[in-house]
C-alpha cells in the first residue's frame, strides 16, 4: 500500500520523479491560482508540515490571540489530522487536500516553520510569507541535501535568523535572499528566556518528576528510512539498565524521540527511563531537565539558552556526516567533542565539571544565537501585520477625532 509518508520518501528520493511532480505541479497550481481572490484577512498557519500545534507558528498564534488588535484575521491551521485537534476551537484545513490548496491560494498571509508549498511553486505575488525556519542547522538541510524536496524562498518576504551561520546555510539550502532575513531567532523560543527556578519547579510538578532527581533529557534525531519509506525506526545503542546501574536512584531520563521516528526498537520505558515523546511544548521538557543528551538535533541550540550542560552522542557520527553531509565539525564546535558509546557518555555525565560545561554552552549559544530575542513572536507579527494594522489605527483615530471635532461643532452652535 502507498501511504502518504511513502508518496513523500519516493517523491524526495528518485530525481526523476521529483522533477516531474515539481514542473507539473507548480503550473497547474499557479493557473489554478488565477482564477482565486485573495481574502485580505485570511491567515494561513502550518506547523512541522501540519504535524503539530505547536513549535514557533504556535508562539505567534498565541501572541496574536493576546492582543485584539489581530481580532479581524481569520486564522486556519492546516493538519495532517484535524479530527486531533477538535478540541482546540480552531479554524481547521486537513493538509494537502484540495480545501487546503485552495485556502493557500486565497491567504493573504502565510505562517510556518518548515513549507507551505511543498517544494512546488504557487504563491500569489500578493501574499506574505513569514517562515521562522525550525532550528539552526548542523546536518544539511533543503537544497544543499540530496534527499530533501527543492526549497525556493526567493520570494519569501520574512525569514527568521538566529545567526550569522543561518544566514549562510539559509541562502543555498533554501535560495533565500539576504533581504528576507528577520534577526530575531525563532519565536518558540521566547519562552526559555527568564527561567526562574520557581517556573522550573512547577514544571516538574507538572511533569511528575521527583524533586530529588536530577533529569537527563535523552533526544536523539530521526534517520533516514531503510525500507523505501515503510517506516523511519530508530536503533539506539544504547542500553539504559547500564545507566541505571552506574546512575543509580539520584538520575531519571526523559526520553523524547523525535517525530519523525516510526519505532523505537530497543528502548524499554519504566520509572527511571519515561517516554515523553508526544508532550507538548518541548520547552517545558528542556526547562525541567538538568542535562541534555542528544545527537545532531537542532535541539542543543535552543537549549544554550537555558544555560545548561549538553552531551553530543553520536555514536554513527563518521557515517551520518558522509551521508547526510553537515556544515560544521561538531567534534571541535561542541564543548567534549562527539562521544561514541554510552559508557563515555555515563562517565561525562558521573564526572563532570559544571562550570566548564556550562561555559562550553554558553560558547554555542554566543555564536549560534547571536540573534536570538525573548519577544521574537512580537517581532515577527509586527513585521507581517504592521503596516496593516498601523493603517487601520490611523483611520479609527482619524473618525474619533473627527466624531469629536463634529460634537465640539454641535456644542459650539447650541
Amino acid at each position: 500500500m502507498l501511504t502518504k509518508q511513502k508518496l513523500i520518501y519516493q517523491i524526495k528520493h528518485h530525481p526523476v520523479i521529483r522533477a516531474a511532480y515539481e514542473k507539473l505541479g507548480s503550473a497547474a497550481l499557479t493557473s489554478y491560482g488565477k482564477t482565486q481572490e485573495i481574502d485580505e484577512n485570511l491567515v494561513l498557519i502550518v506547523a512541522n508540515t501540519g504535524k503539530n500545534f505547536s513549535g514557533s507558528p504556535y508562539a505567534i498564534f498565541q501572541y496574536m490571540q493576546k492582543h485584539k488588535e489581530y481580532d479581524r484575521f481569520h486564522v486556519v491551521w492546516a493538519f495532517n489530522h484535524p479530527e486531533n485537534f477538535q478540541g482546540e476551537f480552531l479554524n481547521m484545513v486537513q493538509m494537502d487536500s484540495p480545501e487546503y490548496v485552495t485556502t493557500a491560494l486565497q491567504a493573504k498571509y502565510w505562517i510556518t516553520d518548515n513549507n507551505i508549498e511543498r517544494s512546488l511553486n504557487f504563491k500569489n505575488p500578493k501574499t506574505k510569507y513569514l517562515n521562522t525556519w525550525h532550528g539552526v542547522a548542523l546536518k544539511t538541510i533543503g537544497n544543499d541535501d540530496k534527499f530533501s524536496g527543492t526549497f525556493d524562498y526567493s520570494d519569501i518576504d520574512y525569514l527568521c535568523v538566529s545567526c550569522e551561520h543561518d544566514k549562510r546555510v539559509y541562502t543555498t539550502a533554501l535560495n533565500a535572499s539576504p533581504d528576507c532575513f528577520l534577526e530575531c531567532g525563532m519565536p518558540r523560543n521566547d519562552s526559555l528566556f527568564g527561567v526562574s527556578e520557581a517556573d522550573r519547579f512547577d514544571l516538574r510538578m507538572k511533569l511528575d518528576i521527583p524533586v530529588n532527581k536530577k533529569v537527563i533529557l535523552f533526544a536523539p534525531t530521526w534517520r533516514d528510512s531503510i525500507n523505501g519509506g515503510d517506516t523511519f525506526d530508530l536503533d539506539i545503542p544504547v542500553h539504559f539498565d547500564k545507566w541505571r546501574e552506574a546512575l543509580g536512584d539520584d538520575y531519571m531520563i526523559m526520553f523524547r524521540a523525535h517525530d519523525r521516528t516510526s519505532k523505537l526498537m530497543n528502548v524499554e520505558f519504566n520509572d527511571f527511563v519515561v517516554n515523553y515523546s508526544t508532550y507538548e511544548p518541548l520547552n517545558d521538557l528542556m526547562i525541567a531537565a538538568d542535562i541534555l543528551v542528544t545527537d545532531y538535533s537542532s535541539i542543543c541550540f535552543d537549549w544554550s539558552l537555558l544555560e545548561k550542560p549538553f552531551i553530543c552522542f553520536g555514536y554513527d557520527w563518521e557515517q551520518y556526516k558522509a551521508e547526510r553531509g553537515v556544515y560544521f565539525d561538531a567534534e571541535e564546535v561542541y564543548y567534549g567533542g562527539v562521544l561514541r558509546t554510552e559508557e563515555e557518555v555515563i562517565d561525562r555525565i558521573l564526572n563532570m565539571d559544571y562550570p566548564e560545561e556550562v561555559a562550553g554552552v554558553r560558547k554555542l549559544r554566543d555564536e549560534f544565537m547571536t540573534y536570538s530575542k525573548p519577544n521574537a513572536a512580537e517581532i515577527c507579527v509586527k513585521a507581517l501585520f504592521g503596516d496593516v494594522v498601523k493603517e487601520e489605527s490611523d483611520t479609527e483615530e482619524n473618525e474619533k477625532e473627527e466624531e469629536k471635532e463634529e460634537v465640539q461643532k454641535e456644542e459650539a452652535e447650541e
